[in-house]
């Protein structure tokens, strides 16, 4: 096990080496120049071709790889051009709204998906079942940002129960925190909880087929009992592979759910950060959410072991 996770770490060098030469060369390519944007359209040339020696933006493109590589390595992303602050301190103010929304987005998507998958699975082509599993389309169908704005219409505006946007730290008012984060979560979590009831329910019905789970009724086990300590635990395992994988995707999907309910994470930073072409910001929250997206799939391999003992990596 130990050098199983030795070698995976190794292997997420050369996986984040290319993430960021991708990134640097389309953040590059981009049209738009941060001096002039920081000058705005009064500036002369000379003036913005002297801010752009100041920042180092004249420099030949491998220059600027190269220096950025060399200082990514320490964990130096270098200075944002906007906020006059390093890119790891700008990252780290705004890391806590985006991963509380990211882990309560996840809750969510489990509460919801693992029941729903599991019943639907148990009362097979019941019109439960059917009901289930046609909300579960139109969940996967919906975008998140249009049921955000759906929830926002409906829960802040006609019913005037949760506050329609704005951020409450969980240290200062963990009752406001609560209400500011429940739509934010339940709108970037319920895409994915629909894909995970489908999922749920597709392994459950193979699972309830197996021999095994036909001599647990024979034996005179509940079907309680049967269904959470012999069934789940095997059709959790493709399951566990969607919830590693959605973590990038609710990442990802942060970036407009923080914009529409204007919390200030590292979503809404990385948006206002292309529209004023902050190259170090939007390079540096991309390797960050990159090396997150690889770590949690790799906890995925590790946990296969724990719900799996029949998997053993690196045997023959």
């Amino acid at each position: 096990m130990t050098a199983y996770i030795l070698r995976r770490l190794v292997l997420l060098l050369p996986v984040l080496l290319i993430v960021g030469v991708v990134v640097f060369i389309l953040v590059h390519l981009t049209p738009g120049d941060p001096a002039a944007v920081m000058l705005g359209p009064e500036a002369s040339n000379e003036q913005v071709q002297q801010l752009r020696d100041q920042l180092g933006l004249n420099d030949p493109i491998y220059v600027q790889f190269i220096n950025w590589v060399g200082g990514a390595i320490h964990l130096d992303f270098g200075n944002s051009i906007f906020l006059n602050m390093p890119v790891t301190t700008a990252l780290w103010q705004r890391a806590q709204p985006t991963g509380l929304l990211t882990l309560y987005a996840l809750i969510v998507s489990l509460l919801i998906g693992v029941p729903s998958g599991i019943l639907a699975a148990v009362r097979r082509n019941s019109l439960l079942d059917r009901g289930l599993m046609a909300l579960s389309v139109s969940g996967a169908a919906m975008p998140s940002f249009y049921l955000a704005i759906l929830l926002i219409l409906l829960f802040a505006v006609t019913l005037h129960w949760l506050p329609s946007g704005g951020y409450v730290s969980i240290t200062d008012n963990p009752v406001q925190h609560f209400k500011r984060m429940l739509m934010p979560a339940f709108s970037l979590g319920f895409a994915n909880a629909a894909l995970l009831a489908r999922l749920i329910r597709s392994s459950m019905l193979d699972v309830l087929r197996e021999d095994y789970i036909r001599t647990a009724y024979s034996k005179g086990l509940a079907q309680r009992r049967v269904i959470t300590l012999h069934a789940l635990r095997n059709a959790l395992i493709p399951a566990i592979t969607v919830v590693g994988s959605s973590l990038g995707a609710l990442l990802g999907g942060a970036v407009i759910t923080e914009t529409v309910f204007t919390l200030p994470g590292m979503g809404q930073l990385v948006v206002q950060s292309v529209l004023r072409r902050d190259f170090p910001v939007i390079q540096g929250a991309v390797m960050v959410i990159a090396a997150i997206y690889v770590l949690a799939n790799l906890l995925v391999d590790v946990l296969y072991i724990y719900i799996d003992p029949r998997v053993r990596y690196g045997n023959k």
